[in-house]
């Protein structure tokens, strides 16, 4: 019994990592995790988005997204994001103002500030060293 146990707990380890990852690496593996959650959904809502496509003449564009979330079985809270991210997605095309928005170029929310992550962490490192 203890042999079967032991096997058990090799082919499933209580951590990946044997030992406590260090503040840095620890940052570094959570941006590495929400970079690669980022990619699924963007993948999700591209999907989702082509069964939009795909199903316009039998469904609405809501019903076509909820098919594609329900027949690909993503769970909450998952599925709201896909589904709500897609809606925006259409949003841009359907909506006048946004529209007119972007044809006058004063769209300023759709710039994204350059990310000095390591910047600010050395910074922070410095001061506790100090």
């Amino acid at each position: 019994m203890l042999e079967g146990q032991m096997l058990l707990r090799n082919l499933f380890p209580e951590s990946i990592f044997g030992r406590k990852l260090n503040p840095n690496a620890e940052r570094r593996l959570r941006l590495s995790q929400a970079r690669a959650e980022e990619t699924i959904i963007r993948g999700h809502v591209d999907n989702a988005l082509m069964f939009v496509d795909t199903l316009a003449e039998d469904l609405s564009f809501d019903r076509a997204i909820d098919t594609y979330i329900r027949v690909m079985g993503i769970p909450e809270p998952l599925a709201s994001t896909v589904a709500t991210r897609a809606l925006v997605h259409l949003g841009r095309d359907r909506v006048p103002f946004r529209r007119r928005m972007q044809r006058e170029g004063e769209d300023a929310a759709a710039e994204k500030p350059r990310l000095r992550l390591d910047e600010a962490s050395r910074a922070q490192d410095i001061k506790r060293g100090a």
